[in-house]
């Protein structure tokens, strides 16, 4: 008797293989066979017409806060998405929680409604809380250095002296120790802007000895701060100096001035392999990022010491107007201020949708003014629409460049559905599966599904998942590859996907016939093997 049985679908296995037709068994949350199989099941799936595929993993989300807020993750689980990893870009902001860490946190959970009681300090025990309240899909964490950093030297600029450097190195063993499955940097953002390049070498290196990945949000990914070639150059470098694992989120080029870079560093991460540096990345393919009002647009020596630093060098006339010049360069490099959108911002909330081109003239001021008249009421969110298609594409046509959300579990309803957030957030996957492999054909089926299970597996280092194969947990995508399609859009982005029927987790039905079921059947995923 088995638990679930999909019978007479197209089994795409998430190894790249051929496509074939065949029915899969599950017992006790795992796939036990694979063929032209008979016998009772407590749940039949017909998968008639549809591709049967594993979970999709999503190995670059923001989703830290959004299980305790709203565990049924539904943005995710409608795509396929039945592995999330957070903890990305230098910030695990649920652990640990020491000094300006704390800080940080409030920030983050001010721009939703909660009743968050946040009872825990450490990883073990913030991994606990989220697996005590249910998950809909399996999520597993990073330990960022921005975190560590944030702990530890708060929002200096500067080195760590001796003391500091070790307490960072333990905060990250415990971490890992406690189930951390990767150390991040978001070398872009401060405070890990603050860090050179020796300290994350150390610090990576305490991650290589525990055996997980090093994803890193790069120095630039334009012509801000290093240039483009030099942060990917950088992000190489660690990996050959400490035998890590690089993953590099994202593969992109933000800027007219870096547009066309794409094929270099494609060709310098072929290389890198070339010589035996494991190192990879991550795309999603849309043309526009999205990031904080001050991450996008604040320059970093500004947010040095914290808000109310930050506040009072915008009330000086010498840090202001040289504030105010900075950010007309980041303006500059993304191609103009109506480049950058805003996605979220609760003390206006008309503002959402709007550029900053427009707001500024809304309010008789330069687009760099309204930058900093934003930032005096609170922190808020944008979208930034400076990518080309062309550079995209031939990234998502790369056979390490897995596919990625760069987002955030979400609702259509309830705490977790304001703003106009990036559409990545809904749409990733399944956008990826229409408009690459469906319409432009620049990957066939079989490839695409590989760089959306079975290559981030092999990243984070999982034995028993991105397959279907006897001895794999059940995590599994039934979907029409003819319709299957994003619907979330810039302006309308709090919409879910069409063309996936069924989605299992852990051997669960959770999305059953296109519906949510309301199960909880994801793990808190703390080590490879589960």
């Amino acid at each position: 008797m088995y638990d679930l049985l999909v019978q007479n679908g197209s089994i795409v296995d998430g190894t790249g293989s051929t496509a074939y037709l065949a029915d899969v068994a599950v017992v006790d949350g795992e796939i036990v066979a694979i063929g032209k199989l008979a016998g009772d099941a407590t749940q039949i799936v017909d998968a008639a017409g549809m591709v049967v595929s594993p979970g999709f993993i999503d190995l670059h989300t923001h989703s830290d806060l959004s299980f305790l807020l709203d565990p049924t993750a539904q943005s995710k689980i409608r795509q396929g998405v039945t592995f999330e990893l957070a903890g990305n870009c230098g910030g695990s902001y649920g652990a640990p929680l020491e000094g300006d860490a704390i800080e940080s946190l409030k920030n983050r959970l001010s721009a939703s409604p909660h009743n968050l009681d946040v009872n825990w300090t450490d990883f073990g025990g913030y991994l606990d809380n989220i697996q005590n309240v249910g998950t809909t899909l399996n999520l597993a964490v990073q330990v960022g250095h921005g975190t560590i950093r944030s702990c530890v030297l708060g929002m200096e600029s500067r080195p760590p002296d001796r003391d500091e450097m070790s307490k960072m190195k333990g905060l990250i063993s415990e971490s890992i120790s406690s189930g951390a499955m990767g150390f991040s940097t978001g070398l872009f953002y401060a405070p890990g802007s603050y860090a050179r390049l020796e300290e994350v070498i150390e610090l990576a290196s305490v991650a290589a000895e525990h055996g997980v990945i090093y994803s890193t949000h790069m120095r630039d990914e334009g012509t801000q701060n290093t240039g483009l070639m030099v942060a990917v150059s950088e992000a190489i470098e660690i990996g050959r100096r400490t035998g890590i694992k690089v993953e590099i989120s994202h593969v992109k080029c933000k800027g007219p001035a870096v547009w066309g870079m794409a094929r270099g560093i494609l060709d310098l991460i072929e290389r890198s392999r070339g010589e035996g540096i494991d190192v990879a990345g991550d795309q999603y393919p849309y043309t526009a990022s999205s990031t904080g009002l001050t991450g996008g647009l604040f320059p970093r020596w500004s947010l040095v010491g914290g808000r109310e630093a930050t506040l009072a060098r915008m009330g000086a006339n010498d840090t202001r107007d040289q504030m105010l010049a900075d950010i007309d360069g980041f303006y500059l490099e993304y191609g103009g201020s109506d480049k950058v959108v805003i996605a979220r911002y609760a003390p206006e909330p008309t503002y959402e949708g709007m550029s900053m081109h427009e707001i500024a003239k809304i309010n008789s001021c330069t687009p760099s003014e309204a930058a900093l008249n934003l930032y005096e009421q609170d922190d808020g969110q944008v979208i930034v629409h400076a990518m080309s298609e062309e550079d995209l594409d031939l990234i998502a046509t790369h056979p390490f460049i897995s596919v990625a959300s760069d987002g955030s579990s979400l609702s259509t309803e309830g705490v977790l559905s304001a703003g106009r957030p990036h559409p990545r957030n809904y749409g990733t996957f399944p956008r990826f599966l229409a408009r690459m492999v469906r319409e432009k054909k620049l990957v066939n089926l079989e490839e695409a599904i590989r760089r959306m299970t079975s290559l981030p597996a092999e990243r984070l280092g999982l034995t028993k998942r991105g397959r279907l194969a006897p001895g794999y947990f059940a995590d599994m995508v039934v979907f029409d590859p003819d319709t299957i399609k994003d619907t979330a859009s810039f302006e309308v982005p709090h919409s879910y996907p069409i063309g996936i029927f069924h989605v299992s987790v852990n051997g669960v039905l959770v999305i059953q016939n296109g519906e949510f079921t309301g199960k909880t059947p994801g793990k808190v995923i703390r080590d490879s093997t589960h």
